[in-house]
């Protein structure tokens, strides 16, 4: 079980700050929620899954607090935002994480419209709805931190079906545009583009679990002997809601052991297992 006390005062990256993260129940949510407690913030964790979000803020005692948010209602959104503000006293940080994959089809012909906008509506429309509202009480606090979950498929494609890989993208040109804007309010606003992690969702679209599901990656992988997990993309997103990013704003922290940086069909550096 996490706790909100198991780091020196010192070393307490989130002191006093407060914190809203959707689809906080699970996943990379969840994760990021605990380590956000360990480093002194309040929590609010917004999620359809209200089991989950319920028992995750259970775990974490006072210093965090569930509420039900669709992030495709403004509505949901709104009142999140305000819910933290009333519980805590403030929001610093609005982590728009909540999303989808959606049907596992890639080809276009096929593809449905209605799971197209189902997916469009939750990771583009929920990031674009959070950082509105997010916007709303930082503007006139003059500071704030808003950091949104894109994907190695919002930088490359044929990484994921075709609504994902447009949400994807979108995120990266929302969070550009926002943060032009929101600068001159003192306000940062990034996204973290992780690889596959092992979270449910990222499984369940695979069609692969466990230790079968880390194989599969690891093959695909351009950085070997090491692989990415939930705690990584925490860790990242960590780092762009402290003020141990203070001057990084419109930045896409891409989280791929270097995956897009590399042409497959080349292999010009690939050398024998034997040298």
């Amino acid at each position: 079980m996490a706790t909100c006390s198991d780091l020196p005062a010192d070393a307490k990256k989130l002191e006093g700050k407060v914190a809203l993260i959707t689809g906080g129940a699970s996943g990379i949510g969840e994760c990021t929620a605990k380590l956000f407690c360990r480093h002194g913030a309040k929590v609010v964790v917004a999620d359809v899954q209200d089991e989950l979000g319920t028992a995750v803020c259970s775990g974490l005692g006072p210093a965090a607090s569930f509420i039900h948010c669709d992030v495709t209602s403004e509505d949901d959104v709104s009142a999140a935002v305000d819910h933290a503000v009333a519980k805590f006293g403030r929001l610093d940080i609005m982590f728009n994480n909540a999303g989808i994959t959606g049907a596992a089809c890639h080809n276009i012909l096929q593809c449905e419209k209605s799971d197209f906008e189902r997916v469009v509506g939750v990771n583009l429309v929920g990031p674009f709805l959070g950082t509105k509202h997010a916007a709303r009480v930082m503007i006139p606090a003059r500071k704030g931190s808003i950091i949104t979950t894109s994907s190695l498929a919002g930088v490359i494609g044929a990484a994921a079906a075709h609504a994902y890989t447009c949400s994807k993208h979108a995120v990266v040109g929302l969070t550009k545009n926002a943060a032009a804007e929101l600068g001159q309010f003192g306000v940062r606003v990034n996204c973290v583009s992780p690889a596959a992690a092992a979270t449910p969702l990222a499984m369940r679209y695979v069609g692969l679990e466990g230790e079968a599901f880390d194989m599969a990656m690891t093959a695909v992988a351009n950085l070997k002997g090491v692989s990415l997990g939930t705690e990584d993309v925490a860790d990242a997103v960590l780092y762009l809601a402290s003020d141990d990013s203070k001057y990084v704003s419109g930045h896409n922290l891409v989280l791929d052991g270097g995956c897009s940086v590399a042409y497959p069909s080349f292999n010009l550096f690939k050398r024998e297992e034997s040298l």
